[in-house]
Order: C-alpha cells, then structure tokens, then sequence
C-alpha cells in the first residue's frame, strides 16, 4: 500500500466517517486498541486507521513512534482477525504518519475479536446490535434461482421461449452442436433444470403464464406508460408474467414505440440521438430481472414517464454493494439467472451492466443513471432521456470510437464531471494524467491548487474559445498585475490579504500568497503588521506612480 503526501492532506481535510479513523498516538498505541479498531472498521465496511494525526478538524500532522515493526504487526493482525491487513509509515515533514488498510469482511460473515462482534459509536467502540448481526448473517442466503420448484416439470416450460434462448447461446457461442440437443439436455446443460427437476431460474426464464401464476405470481415485469406525471390510470399498461425469453423484445417494442428522437445539427452536421437508448433500457431491465429478490410478493416495475424511464425491482441492492461501490463490485444475487444471461450474450460473465449504462449515458450527454430511492426494500433506477450538451457528443466522436473503447467508465465519470463544472473526487484523480497526457483534458496550474477542464480542443470545437479562456483563467503575469492594481488603488488604507484573495477568487489561498511573495522578491509591494493584521501597500519606487 503506497500513500502519497496529497492522498493524506486529502484525507485529513474529509470529515471522519465510517471509513477514516485518526489517533494521535504520538508515543504509543496498544496493540488491544489497534486489533479492535481494525475489527470494527472491518465490519462497517473496511476503512483506514491513521495514526499520527490529530482527530478534529482542521487536523495536523504531530507523528507516532507506535508499531515501529510493521511487517510484525501486521502478522499479529492476521493472526487475530484472519484478514489481511497492509500497514504503511509515511514519513510527512513533521513526523511518521501510519496507515493501517482494513479490507471490508466478507460477505456474511462479521469480525469478532475474542468474542465480540465491534463497531464504532462516535469516539467508542461497542458491540454490533443482534438486529445488524442478523442483517449480516442473512447475507449467505442461498441463490434462490437456483433451488428447485417440486412440482413443476418441463410442461411448464414455453418451448418458443426455449427457442430464442437456443438461438442466442447458438449465436454467442457458434456451438452448432446446441442446435440438435433436444429442450431438456439443452436446459440441463444451462444448469436451469437438475437432476430432471425444475429450478425457479427455468420459471423466470421460460415459464408460461399458467406456470408462473401457479408458482411464482410475483416474477412478473408490469409495464406503464404515462405521458406527464398527472395522477391517474396509466395511459398504457402491460403485465408481462410469463418466461422473460418470452417478453424481453415486445418489452423494448413498447418503449421504443414512444422514443422521441433528438435533433441537433452543428454547421452542415445533422445528427439525431434517441431519447432511450436501446443497450441503457435493455442493461437497466436484465440487472432488475436478475438481481431482484424473488421472495418478496412485489412485481418489477417499468415506467415510462415523457423522457424519463424507472425501473424498480424488490428487495435492494445484493449483500455487500452500495450506491458507493455499485461500479467497481458485482454481487449477483440470483447466480444461475446471470449465468444463463451470460451464455447467450445478454450480458457479460463480469457483471459490468451498470458500468455499460453509465458509460453510454455519459457518450451521449445525458444524465448520469440515478439509483435515488433505493433503499433496504427496492433498487429505484431512473434513466433520465434529455440530450444535455450535444456538442460535447460530437467532441467525443472527434476523440475516436477506437480511443475511446480504451477508457473506463471512470475516464468517462471524469469527462462528464468536468463538463458539468464539479469536482473530480480523490478516487478518480488518478484517471486524469492518462486524459492530460491524450490532449482531453488540461492540468491547470501546480500545487496543492492544481485544477483541470477540458481541452482546449473542446471548446475550439465548439466555437466556444472565450469560454475556455475563462474557465483557464488568467496567465500569472496577468494575475500579478491585477493584484497590484488592486493594491495600488488602496494604497491609503492598505490592502488585507483576504481583499486580495477576493481580488483572485479562482485561485486558491496559497497561490494567491505565492504571487503576492513574488510581488514582495520584486520590489513593488511592502507590508505593515503582522500576521492576519498585516496590510500591503506599493513599494517605495512606484508610490508617485498612477
């Protein structure tokens, strides 16, 4: 585990939550401390236990001789908790920073250190409550689409359901041999029927109507389209409680029916986008489908709203993702669905469909998916339609479709956050020296005031060069004569350094001190006082000066 002094000085600036632990321990730190924080901070998820830095705000660097024998501890650790640990000393100006890096427990199973399950409560650790320990337990439910249905049999089973599913895993696979294989090998082979018997998958999967009313009512997609958000019947209802191979295009058919195409044109460029896209709605209904919990009563549901799509599916999200992590982990909570999905193509073995629809999202301008309302009981996706930049659309086809299959759909959250004017969190801050150095993005400045925006190849695209020059800002020496003006012009009073950070609002604190230093070295500004009483005033040479 490598930490970099910025990836500190971010950390210590982050509020302390579930995942971030500061200790002074500038002498020592008890090895019964150390094993119990780490098992605490295990079971809410992983984290890091910093020692070495004050715990309140705004926090300081004041060094920690403790666990001088990391290798040692970590093994100690180990030995205690069964997971592994990685500890790192980092050695910051004003003394050792140690960093322990607590992976998070697997799934359904919670840390205990001799005895005692722990979590934090503020400042203190006290036992996990029986409720969150049941909470985790139930994680290691069986795959439920995996079990047998007892009664039913192969009858029960659509065989044009069967038909399209042979056809696509033919298709995927070029397996000819799938094309002779009589329904019952061919599902046997699929693992949706064992032993003869037939699982809940096959009911999901190819059931009839009269089966899955028989069996399993709630395994149903119900679809509903409404032209404004009026209250009242919907204009168009479909209740789909059949085999999904069944349903699965005339539900597209249904949407697609009502998807508006966009129209934009730039010069003599015509080029029209969907308001649905087609692999976004598909990836949003098979990830409801296959990921929802079949052992609640509630039915999926697809509304269709003006531009918008919701899809909400039962029983929350899989054990062990969160609305944080639902990028970067896969937690299929129906195995044997996935596992037929991926054997004809409909998604792929690593489970990356949300990524997909992120990514496409984004290509085409268009809100970010919002999981907004999913809560312990429903995932709730929201597909929002309305193109909002089409020229940054046009920017990326100038990038290149053969560039871009290259970038994660990390690289594409970081377009799509610089285009909107936020932030780039600390975890995607490492995607950005790839798109500096490709010339679409742009480092601006040094420092601890570093910032990036987009290429001036965007906005030269787009017509838009005044916008990059803004967004840019000014170039130092430009900066520096600003700030002289400024001080020139009150030259009576004095100039406050927070007037001048005014004067500059785009730059931070400490460049805005590193100009004013310069400013000094050159002769042209003095100051009176001390500290935050300080003012500056022109120097001796330019005090005639107007």
């Amino acid at each position: 585990m490598s930490v970099s002094l910025v990836t500190l000085a971010q950390w210590m600036a982050a509020p302390e939550d579930q995942h971030l632990e500061f200790k002074e321990a500038k002498q020592t730190f008890s090895s019964e401390s150390l094993v119990k924080y780490c098992a605490a901070l295990a079971n809410e998820g992983g984290g890091k236990l910093i020692l070495g830095v004050t715990n309140n705000r705004p926090r300081r660097v004041v060094g920690s001789h403790a666990f001088l024998d990391l290798p040692d501890t970590v093994s100690w650790l180990f030995q205690q908790l069964r997971i592994r640990i990685e500890a790192s000393a980092l050695r910051h100006p004003d003394g050792r920073v140690v960093i322990f890096d607590v992976p998070p427990r697997p799934v359904g199973v919670p840390i205990h250190y001799k005895g005692t399950y722990l979590m934090r409560a503020g400042a203190a650790l006290v036992s996990m409550s029986p409720d969150m320990l049941k909470r985790i337990f139930d994680e290691t439910i069986t795959d439920f689409s995996a079990e047998v249905c007892g009664d039913a049999t192969l009858a029960d089973l659509d065989t044009e359901a069967i038909k399209e599913f042979r056809d696509m895993w033919h298709r995927k696979s070029g397996n000819n041999g799938l094309l002779t294989r009589d329904d019952r090998q061919l599902l046997e082979d699929a693992e949706v029927i064992i032993d003869g018997e037939v699982t809940y998958a096959a009911l999901i999967l190819f059931g009839t109507k009269r089966a899955l009313s028989r069996y399993l009512p709630q395994a149903e997609v119900i679809f509903e389209y409404r032209a404004s958000e009026a209250s009242g019947p919907a204009a168009q209802r479909r209740d789909y409680r059949e085999g999904f191979f069944l349903y699965q295009n005339d539900l597209w058919r249904l949407i697609n029916a009502r998807n508006e195409i966009q129209h934009f044109q730039q010069g003599f460029f015509v080029f029209d986008i969907p308001t649905f896209n087609e692999t976004v709605v598909r990836e949003a209904i098979l990830n409801a489908v296959s990921h929802r919990n079949y052992q609640l009563g509630n039915s999926t549901y697809v509304r269709q709203i003006g531009s918008r799509l919701e899809v909400v599916s039962p029983g929350g999200l899989p054990p062990g993702i969160t609305l944080e992590n639902i990028l970067d982990r896969q937690s299929p909570r129906n195995r044997r669905l996935a596992e037929v999905f991926s054997k004809c193509g409909l998604v792929e073995r690593s489970g990356q469909g949300v990524n997909r629809m992120f990514e496409e999202s984004i290509k085409e301008s268009k809100p970010r998916p919002d999981f907004t309302g999913t809560d312990d009981y429903q995932v709730a996706l929201t597909l929002d339609g309305e193109v909002q930049d089409p020229v940054f659309v046009r920017f990326l086809e100038q990038i290149g479709r053969d560039q871009l299959t290259w970038y994660t759909t990390q690289d594409f959250l970081v377009l799509d956050l610089l285009r909107n004017d936020q932030k780039v969190p600390s975890n995607l801050r490492d995607r950005l020296h790839k798109l500096t150095e490709q010339g679409v993005t742009e480092r601006v400045s040094r420092g601890r005031g570093t910032r990036y925006i987009l290429s001036q190849r965007l906005y030269d695209y787009m017509g838009k060069k005044g916008v990059y020059t803004a967004k840019r800002g000014l170039d130092r020496a430009t900066n520096k004569e600003l700030l002289l003006k400024h001080i020139r012009d009150n030259r009576k009073e004095g100039s406050p350094l927070r007037d001048l950070r005014q004067v500059l609002p785009q730059l931070s604190d400490g460049q805005v001190q590193a100009l004013v230093r310069e400013l000094k070295e050159d002769g042209v500004i003095h100051y009176v006082g001390r500290t935050r009483s300080a003012r500056w005033y022109p120097g001796p040479d330019v005090i005639g000066d107007e």
